[in-house]
């Protein structure tokens, strides 16, 4: 684990391209060697020296410095898992907050209809929007595109996302999201874990994966007080995980859950047991060398 410090200072000899740990605050100096670039979260002072501009981690490409914001909304990149929620119906689209500076768009051409249909949408299926989404749904959506406005086109394509129906939402800064390519998650038995890199995620009983539902059909199945109470625990360990400002992935999520075996759901919202849960948990991580 890389040592995070306060720095009021530095060169850009302190920064190398895997150790981008600095930490800084508005107006320290992150280089004031010539020659390089400034990018987001950075201004240039009188002396032409890089600032930051924001508080934040330090980032170098290269040449090019910017500063990644550690408290900011969501800036979406294509590609991105997103879970957002139905703000409004609109001419054949939906209108959807995912947790960033403008309302994401998920057009009817860029759903699939129930049973996985793909095909020509009609006047009919228009009509039919409300029927498939109304406001206040929450869904799961991949990041299509990203508009010169910064707003985020979704699509629902594949028959992974969709509708979500019973479950909990936990919402956490999107930069503890770590960007990985694996986004749904099994941690534990009959528990599945959606982490969104726009900071919300979710957490519900599994479902079957070969019924092709094209994403609408909602599971109102009775829930086993055993897995609730795995969703509690979960959601408890993100939170004390969110409390320490620690970055969140399936595994740190899965050492937290087993570290919280020895406590009550309800214990994991005492300070005294996050920090002791967290610490053991930290202590694993650099033992085993993540």
């Amino acid at each position: 684990m890389l040592d995070i410090k306060l720095i009021k200072e530095v060169n850009e000899v302190e920064f190398s391209t895997k150790e981008n740990a600095a930490l800084v605050t508005p107006g320290c100096v992150i280089s004031s060697v010539p020659g390089f670039m400034r990018g987001h979260g950075t201004w240039l002072d009188e002396k032409e020296n890089i600032c930051s501009a924001v508080a934040g981690t330090v980032e170098r490409i290269n040449k090019l410095y910017s500063v990644r914001p550690l408290r900011s909304r969501y800036n979406g990149e294509v590609g991105d898992v997103a879970i957002g929620r139905i703000a409004e119906v609109q001419h054949k689209r939906w209108s959807v907050d995912a947790n960033a500076r403008l309302n994401a768009i998920l057009l009817l051409s860029s759903v699939n209809l129930p049973a996985g249909e793909l095909r020509r949408k009609t006047k009919e299926d228009e009509l039919m929007m409300r029927h498939h989404l109304e406001v206040e749904d929450l869904i799961s959506a991949d990041v299509q595109s990203v508009f010169s406005d910064g707003a985020l086109s979704l699509h629902t394509r594949s028959l992974k996302y969709g509708k979500l129906s019973q479950g909990v939402l936990v919402k956490v800064p999107s930069s503890l999201i770590q960007r990985v390519k694996i986004h749904f998650h099994n941690i534990v038995s009959g528990v599945q874990i959606i982490l969104s890199n726009n900071g919300y995620i979710w957490i519900s009983p599994t479902t079957e994966e070969d019924v092709e539902t094209g994403g609408f059909t909602e599971n109102f199945e009775h829930i086993s007080k055993s897995v609730r109470k795995d969703i509690a625990r979960l959601r408890n360990c993100i939170l004390a995980l969110v409390t320490h400002n620690k970055q969140l992935c399936s595994t740190i999520i899965l050492y937290v859950y087993e570290a919280s075996l020895s406590y009550e759901v309800k214990q994991l919202r005492k300070p005294d047991i996050i920090k002791e849960v967290v610490d053991s948990v930290m202590q694993r991580i650099e033992v085993e060398g993540l």
